[in-house]
């Protein structure tokens, strides 16, 4: 039953796409995770009886045999592969006590919206079914055992309609269980790379329901570092804040090297960045007197931001200018030229994608990405685990 539950994350669809996806595949795990999808078009999708349809259809999942709940606590590993990128990871129950207490580290502010809608699906299921992305350092160890598992036949294995690959083995040999338990217990940290607002919601409704350190667990899929994939997370400002494209291009070479190019910049290296006006790329270098020590003002997103978009454009609160857009490296920088020939916008920027030590870096500093830093490929199946709260 596997290729007819397995679904994309909840937030990459918005409810006219979930449903297109759902049609006709009445075992989607988009019934569960965005089941407003069964309910009239137009439902707000964080009304109660969007929470109350998601509980009753995992409860029908469960009772069709669909969906099984394991006799014995086990792990997961899980095989993403899209095209000649594979990553390998585990599929775990994490300490919520371990979150609170910082060992794994987040990046990100949450908005108190999605934090509301994830406490209220969790209650609503009694369970976690979108996993949190992790990454951990990678592991000689780990990473030997993980190897060991995949040498055996996958309870799972599929391809999506997207294209892309899911594995998974199921790990129900205790020794093995308590090797991996003892590997991971002696990491210092794990770094959340996708997931803030499940884990932020998972620690709200333990904090709940009383329970306390490790009582408490949520959901998640930890990666070794060197093995996952961040695209590009690129711009798109609407405007010019008033400057004509010969100011606008004089003014940003006061603090970039600019260039004329006569082909798409997708950039390598720090302070290197594209930019596109109507029929022209440009590539940009920043001056290494503007590049500062601190792991967040470093990054490439926090370069332009501080020293183009707001200074020229304005734009000083990205998460609420409604003036800027980001675009997922996923669509190529032809999307980047689309939006600006077709006059929706102005300007567009292609930026290097962020790497895994600089978010651990930012992690470990205890500081706040810029939003939209990153964006992850390939993404985690919903449906495949999911976790019961007891």
């Amino acid at each position: 039953r596997a290729a007819d539950v397995v679904a994309p994350p909840y937030d990459v669809l918005d409810s006219d796409e979930a449903r297109v996806r759902a049609d006709g595949r009445p075992w989607s795990f988009l019934h569960v995770s965005r089941a407003e999808i069964d309910l009239p078009e137009g439902t707000d999708p964080y009304a109660p009886e969007v929470y109350d349809r998601a509980a009753d259809n995992l409860r029908h999942m469960l009772d069709a045999g669909v969906l099984v709940r394991d006799t014995m606590p086990c792990y997961y590993v899980y095989r993403l592969k899209m095209g000649e990128h594979i990553q390998t990871g585990l599929v775990a129950a994490a300490s919520i006590g371990a979150y609170d207490a910082n060992r794994i580290r987040r990046h990100e502010f949450t908005r108190p919206t999605k934090e509301d809608d994830r406490v209220r699906q969790i209650e609503a299921l009694n369970a976690q079914t979108g996993p949190v992305l992790l990454a951990c350092r990678s592991d000689p160890v780990v990473n030997e055992i993980l190897a060991r598992v995949t040498g055996d036949t996958p309870e799972v294995d599929l391809v999506a309609d997207d294209g892309i690959s899911h594995s998974l083995w199921v790990v129900h040999d205790r020794t093995l269980i308590d090797d991996i338990t003892r590997r991971f217990d002696a990491m210092p940290a794990l770094y959340i790379a996708d997931g803030h607002h499940r884990s932020a919601a998972a620690s709200r409704v333990a904090a709940g329901r009383g329970l306390q350190g490790d009582a408490g667990t949520f959901l998640t899929v930890i990666f070794p570092h060197d093995q996952m994939l961040i695209l590009d997370y690129n711009r798109v400002v609407r405007d010019l804040h008033g400057l004509s494209p010969e100011n606008f291009l004089a003014r940003v070479s006061e603090r970039f090297s600019l260039s004329p190019s006569a082909s798409p910049v997708s950039p390598e290296g720090t302070g290197r960045f594209g930019m596109y006006l109507p029929g022209q790329w440009y590539a940009l270098q920043i001056g290494s007197g503007h590049i500062p020590d601190d792991p967040v003002g470093r990054l490439d997103v926090s370069l332009l931001a501080d020293n183009l978009l707001a200074p020229l454009l304005g734009i000083d609160d990205p998460r609420r200018d409604p003036r800027i857009d980001f675009v997922g490296g996923i669509r190529g920088l032809q999307e980047l030229e689309r939006r600006v020939d077709s006059g929706e916008m102005a300007v567009a920027f292609s930026i290097c994608p962020t790497r895994m030590d600089d978010l651990m870096a930012v992690a470990d500093a205890g500081e706040v990405m810029p939003p939209k830093s990153t964006w992850f490929e390939p993404k985690l199946a919903d449906g495949l685990v999911s976790l019961v709260i007891d």
